[in-house]
């Protein structure tokens, strides 16, 4: 069997690109149309639905692309990988999740404000993740033994998701923040989702500023974790990035679909680390066993499947649950 490492082609790579900003543009025409409102959970549930849909329906037409092109088994090893690539995905981006809800909390952000910033950190988080990928790809195909630089990052990422999972974050004492509030003029009030406004003449920043920064450093700080996992599946560039996107794209309705039930998936972040180390034990030993994809997206289902019962079912120590500290 041929291998075709690279699926992308220019056409695909613009095509693809063009769907994202007709999503993201149909999201804000969506925002503008019905205004601040709370998300309410059956609303997120359902664009969790359509997100979800929208994912399986890529993957659909990209077996069949590279069906046409390369034949069965080529296609279904390429759409096994982006499947699995966008479950680790999916589940790494519950991290995020956590986070976000401190973030908001820390502000006070009312609920009916929080969509349009979320919306603009989606948009950063998809062109953060496309540079990194490019990046990542990169330095894939000049140097092979980045491979195992990222294996040994992740099994330590894992070990520190399982250290700190269920620790509760100071973003009080986050030097972002601090540095932001001393050399930025920030007003203390909300004024709607509005960024920025004119406070005695002068351009003052909102609140609101402060959380869209955090959250998209936050999503940096994540890309930086769950790029190299993907890599670990496939170092197909664009299937990374699919996945990705997807997987972002959908980020902001598991949000409010998660926001007012966190608590109760308080054993999902040693879930997370399981995946993260394996993820990078498979990178470590790729040259001595190769694990199957299929393998590989079994287990990541598998683990992200018993942590969320396990989490169901074991009564919460009494502690707020809290993410890797930033």
């Amino acid at each position: 069997m041929t291998d075709i490492p690279h699926t992308g082609t220019p056409l695909l790579y613009t095509g693809f690109s063009l769907l994202v900003v007709a999503l993201i543009a149909a999201d804000f025409v969506l925002l503008q149309a019905k205004g601040s409102h709370k998300v309410s959970v059956k609303e997120a549930a359902w664009w969790s639905v359509v997100w979800f849909v929208a994912a399986g329906a890529f993957g659909a037409w990209f077996w069949w692309h590279l069906n046409g092109q390369f034949g069965a088994q080529i296609a279904g090893r390429k759409t096994l990988e982006y499947a699995t690539g966008y479950l680790i995905e999916k589940g790494l981006a519950i991290e995020n999740v956590f986070v976000w809800i401190t973030i908001f909390t820390y502000f006070s952000i009312p609920p009916e404000f929080q969509k349009r910033v979320l919306l603009w950190g989606v948009v950063g988080a998809i062109l953060m993740r496309a540079v990194l990928i490019y990046l990542g790809a990169l330095l894939i195909q000049q140097f092979s033994w980045i491979f195992y630089v990222f294996g040994a990052f992740l099994v330590i990422t894992g070990i520190k998701i399982f250290l700190f999972t269920g620790q509760k974050s100071d973003l009080g004492s986050n030097p972002l923040l601090r540095w932001l509030r001393s050399h930025l003029r920030i007003t203390n009030d909300l004024h709607g989702e509005r960024f920025l406004v004119i406070e005695n003449g002068k351009r003052t920043l909102t609140p609101i500023f402060l959380v869209l920064v955090l959250v998209e450093v936050t999503d940096l700080i994540f890309a930086v974790d769950s790029i190299p996992a993907i890599f670990a599946v496939t170092s197909d560039p664009f299937i990374v990035f699919t996945a990705n996107t997807f997987a972002i794209l959908g980020l902001r309705a598991m949000y409010f679909l998660l926001a007012d039930m966190a608590d109760r998936f308080h054993l999902l972040g040693y879930g997370l680390a399981a995946i993260v180390t394996l993820v990078g034990v498979k990178m470590l030993i790729m040259d001595v066993y190769k694990v199957p994809i299929l393998w590989m997206l079994g287990t990541v289902g598998v683990v992200l499947l018993l942590s969320i019962v396990a989490s169901l079912l074991v009564k919460p120590a009494d502690r707020s649950m809290g993410a890797p500290k930033m």
